[in-house]
């Protein structure tokens, strides 16, 4: 088959990463005849451009000419092949790469740009970095300020690749490299994933570590990027797990269901992301229960002992109580022998009849008189004289005898006997 060669005017595409593009042009084989010729260009991401035709004769039989043409884009390209989803840990640094190549034909003036890309469409861009007039740029981006510089000290030499120190959370997004030549213009985005190391865990058990009970052992990372990982493994003895144990890495427990001696030791709990690790240890130490049926006892004991003794101070109490108010009942009594005198009451006929009362005492026998002693009285006591008297009942008087009252020393005094209206009888 002949050779084809090209005689159409020469022409320029700009591609991005996987589009299709169908021409058709006309190629001279042989004069007086034309060939129609139709090509499709693949351009894979950051490969050259594959060019196939399939071409057909118009007057002449027709034949199918196929042709590979390995061929770069006229002007701007960029280079770079590296993955453009890269993840990193927080404190470190990153390289965006972003390796260009110029044409013979791009004369303007090389602007690179790097912008921060929201996530928002609706929202404008943010740029990072800018190198411009031959002039580098920095100080766009506060929040990247003093952190973010181009790789390379003279970028038009084909590297605007940029590189971001002490990587923090908030530096995740993603970053786009913008590089115009006049007439070529051409980009590259990065997604960019900061995440945070699991900070150091803590570990712990919870509920009882005794014999025949459940207890569980947590361990828990304050700080780290999700998804985290938590696992368990045991460092003493057979440095095997108990056989009912029950593990939740992503909560970071593990259940140690009717616990035994054999599950005491030391454990080690580790929390791990795509970017870091951190672990603890904790120490397990299951021990025999007490003797119940001795406590209870014993508090049992001890609560009749207290009741007892509460029982004797109140016993006590009382009894004082009780003998203080006797006491003072005693001192208030006042004993008398005989009552007193009756008082004598005066009347008219008591002073009309006076000397008639006279001339009979001498006519009264001593049948009619009656002997009187002096009353006797216990002596009160001075302190207890302001005292209120007591309520207790006075025993009637005791009537003695005149022989008793004269052997006790009484005087016998004669006393007339007198009426109701009285007058003496």
């Amino acid at each position: 088959m002949p050779l084809l060669s090209l005689t159409s005017p020469s022409f320029c595409l700009t591609l991005t990463p996987s589009l299709l593009i169908y021409i058709t042009f006309p190629l001279s084989l042989i004069p007086s005849q034309t060939l129609s010729v139709g090509c499709v260009a693949r351009r894979p991401d950051s490969l050259p451009i594959d060019l196939s035709c399939h071409a057909q004769l118009v007057e002449v039989k027709s034949s199918w000419v196929e042709m590979d043409i390995l061929s770069s884009v006229c002007g701007l390209q960029i280079t770079s092949t590296g993955p453009t989803s890269i993840e990193k840990a927080s404190g470190e640094s990153v390289n965006l790469d972003c390796q260009f190549t110029l044409a013979a034909d791009d004369s303007g003036p090389l602007d690179i740009e790097w912008s921060l890309q929201p996530s928002d469409n609706q929202k404008e861009e943010k740029v990072v970095i800018v190198y411009s007039g031959d002039r580098a740029f920095e100080h766009y981006y506060d929040p990247l300020k003093g952190r973010v510089h181009f790789n390379s000290p003279d970028p038009k030499n084909g590297d605007a690749s940029m590189n971001i120190m002490g990587l923090k959370a908030t530096d995740t997004g993603t970053y786009q490299c913008k590089i115009k030549k006049v007439p070529g213009i051409s980009s590259r985005k990065f997604l960019l994933t900061v995440m945070v190391r699991p900070s150091k865990p803590r570990c712990y058990a919870e509920g009882q570590t005794q014999v025949g009970k459940d207890m569980m052992l947590r361990c828990n990372s304050v700080e780290g990027t999700q998804p985290m990982q938590y696992i368990w493994e045991r460092t003493s003895g057979n440095k095997l797990l108990p056989p009912l144990a029950v593990l939740d890495p992503v909560g970071g427990t593990m259940s140690l269901r009717n616990a035994t001696d054999a599950a005491s030791g030391t454990y080690r709990c580790s929390a791990k992301n795509r970017v870091g690790t951190e672990e603890c240890m904790v120490e397990v130490q299951i021990t025999q229960p007490p003797n119940t049926a001795g406590i209870i006892a014993g508090v049992v004991i001890c609560i009749l002992l207290l009741l007892i003794l509460l029982a004797l101070i109140l016993f006590c109490c009382c009894r004082a109580r009780h003998k203080k108010k006797y006491e003072k009942e005693i001192a208030y009594e006042i004993r008398e022998d005989v009552p007193p005198p009756k008082s004598r009451v005066s009347t008219a006929r008591s002073f009309t009849s006076v000397g008639s009362q006279r001339s009979s005492l001498g006519s009264m026998s001593p049948s009619n008189l009656h002997e009187y002693s002096k009353p006797q009285y216990d002596k009160i006591p001075s302190e207890e004289y302001e005292r209120p008297p007591s309520h207790a009942p006075i025993p009637p008087p005791s009537r003695m005898a005149g022989p008793n009252l004269s052997r006790m020393g009484a005087i016998p005094v004669m006393v007339p006997a007198q009426n109701r209206d009285g007058s003496i009888v």
